[in-house]
């Protein structure tokens, strides 16, 4: 006798519960190797209600990938002792369905040569795996990208800097530099993810220059509205802390009254990112060797972007050019 207040489970609650959580039963005859299904199993494989089918012929739609392995598998259902899983992949037209089959071997409870188990489908939980080894894997090789940079900064400023106190300096400002194009081109969770404009990285990013002369607005930016992605902001955002680095040193920045324009325009698939500088003292083209700044722009402007820069050291003020393919901006 049941206690009262207890739910009496007969074989139509059982099977509503069975239904409510998605679950196809099926059973196969060992001798016959007929397997019939429930509704819901029929629906899984899209296969016609009612109809008795072999293991072959749902084979069919099982994953060209996975279907030796499920074979296999389920000829050795007979000998595995206790319950057992498999999960593979079916095809129903250009839909992939994750299946879970699940039973007990070695005969164990098997009636009239007929043995039970049941199909899960189990694609939600599939693609939410797969979706974070995706995720893992970016995060692993975006970390191992930003540990290089950093590591071939640290290297770089070394070499450049006379004192421990130029390095840090230095050093800490291309890598501030780096992190503001990363917050523009990677919102905080909560805000509305929307494509970066190369005119508000470029904004972000002179936006403390601006305010190292007697007065703002010495900084002048003219670009086309176009987007820019991840990895080009990155790099651009080095690009543009050597140059203005090398202002605030020797150029138009370094004294109260000089001017910068930053203007990009874009022809035949070019950018072109123009970077001049007026009102600051008299410039003086640089010897031979190269220092560590214009060196790292030059690498980025031509491995990264597969682009040239050129330099116009005028007495007035230097004009340095960017030539970057369009389509590398974007990505």
């Amino acid at each position: 006798m049941s206690q009262p207040g207890t739910p009496m489970w007969d074989e139509k609650h059982l099977r509503l519960g069975v239904r409510a959580a998605g679950i196809a039963l099926w059973s196969w005859n060992v001798d016959t190797d007929r397997l019939t299904m429930d509704e819901i199993g029929y629906d899984l494989w899209a296969t016609p209600t009612g109809e008795g089918v072999t293991f072959e012929d749902l084979s069919a739609n099982i994953h060209p990938a996975d279907r030796d392995r499920v074979r296999a598998a389920f000829s050795a259902t007979r000998g595995i002792v206790g319950p057992y899983e498999i999960d593979f992949r079916i095809l129903i037209g250009d839909e992939v369905r994750w299946i879970s089959a699940r039973g007990r071997g070695d005969d164990e409870n098997i009636d009239g040569r007929v043995m039970y188990g049941v199909f899960l489908d189990v694609t939600g939980r599939k693609q939410a795996e797969e979706a974070n080894e995706l995720l893992a894997g970016e995060m692993s090789h975006r970390v191992k990208n930003l540990i290089a940079i950093a590591a071939a900064l640290t290297t770089m400023t070394s070499r450049s800097s006379e004192t421990k106190e130029d390095m840090a300096r230095e050093l800490t400002h291309r890598l501030t530099a780096l992190g503001r194009a990363h917050d523009l081109v990677r919102p905080v969770p909560g805000q509305i993810e929307t494509a970066a404009l190369l005119g508000d990285l470029l904004s972000v990013l002179l936006t403390p220059y601006d305010d190292l002369g007697a007065f703002s607005g010495r900084i002048r930016i003219s670009v086309p509205r176009m987007a820019i992605g991840e990895t080009a902001a990155t790099n651009l955002a080095l690009v543009l802390h050597e140059l203005a680095t090398n202002s605030v040193k020797h150029g138009a920045l370094s004294v109260d009254s000089g001017l910068l324009d930053v203007a990009c325009l874009v022809e035949g698939g070019v950018a072109s990112l123009v970077w001049t500088e007026r009102g600051g003292p008299p410039v003086r083209p640089p010897g031979e060797a190269k220092g560590f700044g214009s060196g790292l722009l030059a690498r980025i402007t031509k491995h990264h972007f597969a682009g040239t820069v050129d330099y116009d050291w005028a007495p007035e003020g230097l004009v340095a050019t960017l030539r970057i393919p369009a389509e590398r901006l974007s990505v």
